[in-house]
């Protein structure tokens, strides 16, 4: 194989992440029929919030307590108990892609595996945990505990160095996020595969090695040169 050490996104690479599910699920614990309007005012707030995590002008408590202080103030709750029961609703709604057990079952011991994610440790461990795929990898680098989110290097080369710092020619980094995923590789100085979703597209300046549609198409990819 070309790469000895693969590297993964969470969500929306290996992990479906239906926000208006979870966020319906949480919601009706509380009596609320949650709409796609009120989606669309929380991803209002969420969305740039995200930006500026992953830009470090923010910290993950910030963005996990303010993406929720508007219905903490209506439903008289904490804001950080709301971001708790979403995490726990996301983690029971979750499943792995298409194409991504098979996958993952078929690299595991003809490649050194891991997750980098910008995601939170509360979900990313139950998730993982929920779908049985805990064993496929060898690390799970999680930006809320590193301190640190993509694109920003450090958290590549922190990666890399708890499995044994490999030669970067070797590594392969997978994800769906051009602004994070694909760049931070590009930062870092290896080589990426972009899983391109329907209807989204990469900015300029941002180049992935490879773009696949989906991870089925991953595994002609391994025994590739450029």
């Amino acid at each position: 194989m070309k790469y000895s050490h693969i590297l993964f996104d969470a969500d929306e690479t290996l992990f479906s992440f239906n926000a208006f599910l979870g966020l319906k699920t949480l919601f009706a614990q509380y009596g609320v029929e949650f709409t796609e309007q009120d989606h669309k005012e929380y991803q209002d707030v969420n969305a740039p919030l995200w930006l500026d995590y992953q830009a470090g002008r923010i910290n993950a408590k910030t963005l996990q307590v303010t993406r929720f202080s508007k219905w903490a103030e209506r439903l008289k709750v904490p804001a950080e108990r709301l971001n708790e029961g979403f995490l726990e609703s996301m983690a029971s709604i979750c499943e792995p892609l298409p194409g991504a057990r098979n996958l993952l079952t078929h690299l595991k011991g003809k490649a050194t595996l891991g997750i980098i994610t910008n995601g939170f440790a509360a979900l990313q461990e139950k998730r993982l945990a929920h779908t049985g795929l805990s064993d496929c990898f060898d690390c799970l680098v999680i930006s809320e505990l590193v301190g640190t989110a993509k694109p920003d290097p450090y958290i590549f080369a922190h990666t890399l160095s708890l499995l044994g710092n490999p030669d970067k020619s070797k590594v392969l980094m997978v994800g769906d996020t051009p602004s994070s995923d694909i760049l931070g590789a590009n930062q870092f100085g290896i080589d990426s595969c972009w899983l391109q979703h329907s209807g989204k597209t990469c900015p300029e300046g941002v180049t992935p090695t490879y773009t696949i549609q989906s991870l089925t198409e991953l595994e002609a990819i391994w025994g590739t040169d450029h």
